[in-house]
């Protein structure tokens, strides 16, 4: 995979994405958050600096966070709805079930006006 194909996935809001490449990305991004949280505990429990692991941890945070609203607006794309919706992604109380959602719904088959092809850029 291309290196613009990645960063079109991770952290643009255009196109549509499967439902597979939708959940694969997303524990993609939960992985690396909660390894940089373990690493940052354990760096706190030895009595040792955690400065870069701290700064590692905030600047993945703020990826995900974004990558969670690309990945869902243009899964939102796939199913023919606008991308907005994926602010439900952020309310604590539905984003769980949202995500379960959005990865069970199949799209929309064949071209819709968010693009011709699931998984490519529009």
């Amino acid at each position: 995979m291309a290196s613009n194909q990645i960063f079109w996935l991770f952290f643009s809001f255009s196109g549509r994405v499967s439902r597979a490449a939708y959940f694969l990305a997303g524990m993609l991004m939960m992985i690396i958050v909660v390894f940089l949280v373990y690493r940052v505990t354990l760096a706190q429990q030895a009595g040792v600096s955690s400065a870069g692991w701290d700064t590692a941890l905030v600047v993945a945070l703020f990826a995900s966070l974004w990558t969670q609203a690309a990945l869902g607006a243009k899964r939102l794309h796939d199913l023919g709805k606008p991308g907005l919706y994926a602010v439900l992604l952020f309310v604590p109380l539905f984003n769980f079930l949202v995500f379960v959602a959005l990865c069970l719904m199949p799209g929309t088959p064949g071209a819709n006006q968010f693009g011709r092809y699931t998984n490519a850029p529009k």
